[in-house]
């Protein structure tokens, strides 16, 4: 599978000096849209996370069989771009007090979640959230349901779903914050 925007094949093998990480926060072709875009990032592929079946399909998760989430693999490179700067962005894109559903998309597979790779990363996560979660509490907004776990699973998307806002300029999104500000 060829990447539309980075004209290359969607690949997560990349050397040690590129990072990765896993956000879920609702559709999943509105969030890689939003971090294909951010310089620094490598490579962006959608797929589906967080859940208990080997071979999970769109049609699988839908039907919320299989626990995953949709979510997007952002690969980055650390020296361009901070996980903080990362982090800044998930948590605008969406509103992570939401639970099992973002704006009119309901379901487990639309939960806001945050896998990581390595524990110093998955540190950085649980303090951002917990800075985050005062910016919300002082807007009388609810608590942050974001689920953070450390190597979970991650299997590729159909084709057809990635780089889909590239692919379909009209499409849908669905992703929205909250109006707060992550301030780093």
């Amino acid at each position: 599978m060829i990447h539309t925007i980075f004209k290359t094949e969607i690949n997560h093998n990349h050397s040690n000096s590129i990072d990765s990480i896993v956000f879920g926060a609702g559709c999943f072709w509105g969030v890689e849209r939003k971090f294909w875009s951010l310089p620094g990032v490598v490579m962006t592929s959608v797929g589906y996370a967080g859940g208990d079946h080997d071979d999970p399909t769109y049609e699988l998760v839908c039907a919320g069989v299989t626990s995953h989430a949709e979510v997007v693999k952002v690969d980055y490179n650390p020296s361009q771009i901070s996980l903080v700067d990362l982090l800044k962005v998930f948590w605008e894109c969406h509103d992570p007090t939401q639970g099992m559903r973002q704006g009119n998309d309901i379901g487990s597979q639309y939960r806001s979640v945050c896998y990581c790779e390595e524990i110093e990363e998955l540190n950085v996560v649980k303090a951002s959230l917990e800075k985050y979660q005062g910016t919300l509490s002082a807007s009388n907004l609810g608590s942050i349901t974001t689920e953070l776990k450390m190597n979970q699973e991650y299997f590729l998307a159909e084709e057809y779903h990635q780089q889909y806002l590239d692919k379909n300029p009209n499409g849908y999104c669905g992703i929205g914050g909250t109006g707060c500000e992550f301030k780093i």
